[in-house]
């Protein structure tokens, strides 16, 4: 028998995540590397790999296509936007869910997160050298040629960032979503350890940081 009160508290919990990647993604915009000024950081992967540790793979699926497709009509796009958003948030939000849902616990959050990263730094390289050519119209070794010194470090800073923000945010959200009864108390309690994720999660998010200054010569 189907649960419609657990299915409605589902689809609620999920529109409200999608509404809150969206509006982070208007507020938060910006270029990281100089080499790739035209990849923007945007916090967005945050929110899905949230609602995947929630509900599992498929829903950071959904909730990928869902943002990717919206981005269109606030920030214009085309279809291969689209795709490389999609291909960019899956490889890290369905990864890092899908060990997640696996093992619930503090290590498979952080190996599900590390995996995430290290599937979407490799999957970006192949994608961005086989699609930037088309979408901009350079030629295939220009786009070579930025891939170690540009779009390897942007990748594993974005996914860095994003890691740690997941980390710290995770627990405090969905004991928030637990207490509105909108999430069961099942999902979210095999991340143990909340103090130990939450200073992993800053310790990687000022590492970011860090690094990201020092790349552009701030530090």
């Amino acid at each position: 028998m189907i649960d419609v009160n657990n299915d409605t508290k589902k689809l609620t919990t999920v529109g409200m995540l999608c509404a809150l990647a969206v509006i982070v993604n208007l507020l938060i915009h910006f270029p990281m590397i100089p080499a790739v000024s035209f990849l923007s950081y945007d916090p967005k992967d945050i929110i899905i790999v949230i609602g995947g540790f929630i509900y599992g793979p498929l829903t950071a699926f959904v909730m990928s296509l869902i943002t990717s497709f919206l981005e269109i009509f606030y920030r214009g796009g085309t279809l291969l936007d689209v795709l490389m958003n999609v291909i960019s948030t899956c490889t890290f939000a369905c990864v890092a869910s899908a060990i997640y849902k696996r093992d619930h616990t503090r290590n498979g959050a952080l190996l599900g997160l590390a995996a995430g990263t290290l599937c979407c730094v490799l999957s970006m390289l192949l994608w961005n050298y086989i699609i930037t050519p088309i979408y901009f119209g350079m030629p295939r070794a220009a786009v070579a040629a930025i891939l170690l010194p540009g779009i390897l470090p942007f990748n594993l800073l974005k996914c860095a960032m994003n890691a740690g923000v997941t980390l710290f945010l995770y627990k405090p959200l969905v004991t928030l979503f637990r207490r509105n009864d909108l999430v069961e108390q099942s999902h979210g309690d095999g991340t143990s350890g909340t103090a130990t994720m939450a200073v992993i999660g800053a310790f990687l998010c000022l590492s970011a940081i860090c690094f990201l200054l020092g790349f552009q010569g701030i530090i």
